[in-house]
This record gives C-alpha cells, sequence and structure tokens, in this order.
C-alpha cells in the first residue's frame, strides 16, 4: 500500500485514514496539525530558549535547518520553488523546517507578485 498524499509505501496496518484517503504517518501529522509560522507564543519561546542556550545564528539547528538557513543566506532572496529544488527537500518539509527557523528568528517570507520568497529575518 502507498499513502495516497505522498505515494510513500505503507507497511501493512501502519496507515492513517483521513477522509478516505490512506496516509503515512508523516502525511497524517502534517494534515492534521499543521506548522504555523505566524505564532507569538512559539516565537517568544524559541527566542528566550535559544538566548538562555547562549545559541545564535546556526548554532543548535539541525544539519537540515543549516543547510535551509544557508542557501537562504548565500542570496538576499530565494523562491520557495528554488529553495524545494536546492534542497531536495518535499514541500510538507520545508513548511515544518520553514516554521521552527521562523520561531527562531532566523528566516522569513514574503509574497512578490504570486510568489513566495524567503530571506534572512
Amino acid at each position: 500500500m502507498n499513502c495516497d498524499q505522498c505515494g510513500a509505501p505503507i507497511k501493512e496496518g501502519e496507515n492513517y485514514n483521513l477522509h478516505g484517503k490512506a496516509l503515512c504517518e508523516d502525511c497524517y501529522i502534517y494534515l492534521t496539525n499543521p506548522p504555523k509560522a505566524c505564532d507569538p507564543t512559539a516565537v517568544a519561546t524559541a527566542v528566550s530558549l535559544r538566548k538562555q542556550l547562549g545559541q545564535s545564528g546556526i548554532s543548535g539547528l539541525t544539519e537540515l535547518q543549516k543547510q535551509i538557513y544557508q542557501t537562504i543566506t548565500e542570496r538576499e532572496k530565494i523562491s520557495r520553488e528554488e529553495l524545494l529544488k536546492a534542497i531536495k527537500i518535499k514541500p510538507e518539509e520545508l513548511e515544518q523546517q520553514f516554521a521552527i527557523l521562523r520561531h527562531c528568528e532566523l528566516i522569513r517570507a514574503f509574497k512578490e507578485g504570486d510568489r513566495t520568497y524567503f530571506t534572512k529575518w
């Protein structure tokens, strides 16, 4: 069986059903609890915690988060599509990582026309 959302293989009995679709665990979590980049409480918590831990810049980030941050830093702005192509991850994963990096006030997104761009905070 494959996930109806992303196409990943799902072992027998390990699928989640949502609105008639068979989903893998990652897609189920993403669809039922999507990341929220604009969350003032999450921002305050992340900024405070990083400050307490003496973290700034890329310290304390995962390798994927560092890769996203450094790719954005290398350019003044990068479109969502260009970033997905550069780091080769699924859109859902980018949304999750963006929310974390946004909460840490490291990167932000903005619209220009019908395209979304990312830039440093």
